[in-house]
């Protein structure tokens, strides 16, 4: 039997190895027929920390390896677009300060 495959968006990096992958799906509700959004979590073996927040990502099912993870990445589809504020920031800030040193006059 093959194993399924399924892509998903990471939404939680923190801990080593491991990644919170999230696949949204759309339910009709069976009464009302209204259009819910769902979603199923995933806990994602990631051997060598490949993915980040913001990822979309390719997972496969495998065998257990701890109580909560069943999957393992096969691949990083396409690589997140979010910005990290602070590091943002304080980049922005070094090289207004690098601009103060440059046009001071000696």
């Amino acid at each position: 039997m093959p194993k399924r495959t399924e892509v998903g968006i990471v939404k939680g990096d923190k801990t080593d190895k491991t990644r919170r992958v999230e696949i949204a799906r759309s339910v009709r509700h069976p009464r009302y027929g209204k259009i819910l959004r769902s979603r199923t979590v995933c806990y994602v073996h990631d051997e060598h920390n490949a993915s980040r927040v913001g990822d979309k990502v390719e997972i496969q099912e495998s065998r257990p390896m701890s109580r909560t993870k069943r999957w393992t990445l096969v691949r990083v589809v396409e690589k997140g677009r979010d910005i990290d504020v602070a590091a943002l920031k304080a980049a922005r800030a070094q090289s207004d300060a690098s601009q103060e040193t440059r046009g001071a006059p000696s």
